[in-house]
């Protein structure tokens, strides 16, 4: 795991200097060793975690034998050694052990294809000296960043986050609108759209290609779509749970290939006990190290549930209580978030990270179980909409009057209240727009409350919802749960949850990695019958029952729980908790207003609404802007 940089331009061309300030603002990613080439128009940059083969001599920026080929590159090819065995067949030499030059020599044998090779997480950049060509690419799932801004002047420049383009003085710092808009309504921000004006991502699945006198050329490789369309078939349930549970083993195999002490999150929940327990049979249980973390307030403490689970797996578990001072932390995990940010489980994720890095360097996660089996509350309140749509609308509001005024809202991990709440307000939507609905934080109406005049007018132009119809539209034919599965995998998965999990990880140098979403294993859950993701409204059904003989029965039939941090407590009172320093002038900053913003929080403060959910949205993007202007 490391961060890259790079630049490729002809007139003007790229300058060490501003190479180099790029490639240091990444020095959290790759505490190891810091790089730069300059070659004519391209300069690259790389900031290294040494994690395989820890010699000097596979630093990066890597270049070939024949001095032809350059390559930066961030995340793990985790089968590089069949590629490599592959490599050697036709008489390639290797000068290191290292993923990195396997996929070099890839590239230079394969070309392009090259990434159909690749199981793993990515982003590099390879540069053909003799073509004056560059080729950028990115995993298939999206979980190494790629940020990236197209020159007017032609080329392009590059970097793993956001915060390492801006020493670039082609980027400049305009508020993307239509990102605003995106991170208000969902605390994140979608697909391809970045915070910056010009900026964007490079979509998960794509690669890019550019050279002199050649435009930027965008291309996508792989797809998942086909798989929700191609349904497979099996004798019967116990064949698929068995093919289900080797390819399991087979992903965690993979994953755990290190030359540095390698560990597990570990929450008690199905997702990372599956991991775990997948792990300690593929080595000595008592080898196998797991983490997990828990906070004092109630209902936010899974630490029992991971010392059962690590207890009947044998394996050696370190848990830890958070005793932070919140309202001093979150202006550092706002600025690693590196965009504005407000999934609330960043926080705990964030220390999570701290504590596992003290004690390894690399560690598994159960990340992406959710989105590719069917785990989500949301799901259920898909199937259960889909079942009552016959109910008149306006009996439908009037529940959502009834539960709005009389239902407590309650301060605890979302609860019956909420989720009720939210069920009846997106009930009277269509399917995408329902689905949408579950997620929402702020609505398009209460954005126009919101914003200042000047503010809301440009926004307007842009509703989120529009993304998740363009990506439904892209499976139409599919079930209804498949449907909002896909569009999950293509939103929330790649924008939400792996940005959390990479930005806190790597704000502390750990590298983390993801069985569950194994390109070969996300293939296989699309391809299933969704009876056998979501049996009624049991979810994830067949991730269950493959664990059943290898998971304790009060962990295979516990509820979801959540990864998330006791927010409304922290929020209690003005000037307290995570208020501490703010106001409402500063909350409400250059774009909105303040009467709207002391009306959230008087609301909140008084007991009246629960709207922390609000408030962090507001809190994070604070700080946020002033650490990116301080920084």
């Amino acid at each position: 795991m490391c961060g890259i940089t790079g630049r490729f331009s002809w007139s003007p061309p790229p300058d060490r200097q501003t190479i180099e300030r790029m490639t240091a603002r990444l020095a959290h990613r790759g505490p190891d060793f810091q790089g730069e080439f300059i070659d004519g128009p391209l300069a690259f940059g790389h900031r290294r975690l040494s994690v395989l083969d820890t010699r000097d001599v596979a630093n990066q920026p890597m270049t070939d034998g024949s001095g032809r080929f350059v390559i930066v590159h961030n995340g793990e090819i985790y089968n590089f050694r069949e590629i490599r065995t592959n490599l050697e067949a036709r008489g390639i030499r290797f000068s290191t052990n290292s993923d990195t030059e396997v996929i070099l020599e890839a590239y230079k044998i394969f070309g392009e294809d090259c990434l159909r090779h690749f199981n793993g997480m990515f982003a590099f950049a390879i540069w053909n000296a003799d073509e004056q060509k560059l080729f950028i690419a990115r995993d298939r799932l999206g979980k190494k960043p790629l940020y990236f801004k197209s020159l007017d002047h032609g080329g392009v420049v590059f970097a793993s986050e956001i915060k390492a383009l801006r020493e670039d003085p082609d980027v400049c710092d305009v508020l993307n609108i239509r990102a605003l808009s995106q991170y208000l309504s969902l605390n994140y921000i979608l697909t391809n759209e970045a915070i910056f004006e010009g900026v964007e991502k490079l979509p998960p699945g794509y690669f890019l290609t550019i050279g002199r006198d050649k435009p930027l050329r965008l291309v996508q490789y792989w797809d998942i779509a086909s798989f929700f369309l191609e349904k497979r078939a099996f004798k019967n349930e116990a064949e698929a749970g068995e093919e289900l549970r080797d390819l399991i083993d087979d992903a965690v195999r993979l994953r755990l290939v290190s030359d540095v002490p390698l560990g597990a999150f570990l929450s008690g929940g199905l997702d990372s006990s599956t991991i775990v327990a997948a792990m300690s049979l593929l080595n000595d249980a008592n080898s196998v190290r797991s983490f997990s973390i828990g906070f004092s307030e109630e209902g936010f403490d899974e630490r029992s549930h991971a010392n059962l689970v690590a207890l009947a797996l044998g394996v050696d578990h370190v848990d830890q209580e958070v005793t932070e001072d919140m309202a001093s932390v979150l202006p550092d995990i706002s600025y690693f978030a590196d965009e504005p940010f407000a999934d609330t489980s960043i926080i705990p994720m964030y220390f999570l990270s701290r504590m596992t890095r003290e004690h390894v360097t690399v560690s598994l996660t159960g990340d992406g179980a959710d989105e590719i089996f069917a785990g989500y509350e949301t799901y259920a309140a898909d199937y259960l909409r889909h079942l009552t749509q016959w109910v008149p609308t306006g009996l439908v509001r009037a529940l959502e009057l009834v539960a709005r005024t009389l239902l407590p809202e309650l301060r605890r991990k979302v609860g019956f209240d909420y989720k009720l709440r939210q069920f009846l307000k997106g009930h009277q939507q269509d399917a995408v727009g329902a689905h949408y609905a579950w997620r929402v934080i702020f609505t398009e109406d209460d954005k126009r409350d919101l914003l200042r005049p000047d503010v809301r007018d440009a926004m307007q132009t842009h509703d989120p919802l529009s993304e998740f119809r363009r990506f439904a539209d892209e499976v139409a034919p599919a079930g209804l749960i498949d449907k909002m599965m896909y569009v999950d995998l293509k939103t929330w998965l790649v924008d939400d949850i792996l940005v959390k999990t990479d930005r806190a990880s790597m704000a502390h140098g750990l590298e983390t990695r993801m069985p569950f979403l194994d390109h070969r294993l996300v293939e296989f859950a699309a391809a299933l019958p969704i009876g056998l993701k979501m049996k009624g409204l049991k979810k994830k059904y067949l991730l269950k029952r493959s664990q059943t003989s290898r998971l304790p029965a009060s962990t295979l039939s516990r509820r979801k729980a959540g990864f998330n941090a006791p927010l409304a407590h922290w929020m209690d009172r003005e000037n307290g908790g995570l208020f501490q320093g703010l106001d409402v002038k500063s909350l409400s900053g250059e774009f909105f207003q303040e009467t709207a913003v002391r009306h959230l929080c008087e609301d909140h403060w008084s007991g009246r609404r629960d709207n922390h959910l609000k408030l962090f949205s507001l809190i994070a993007l604070h700080h946020w802007q002033n650490e990116m202007r301080r920084r």
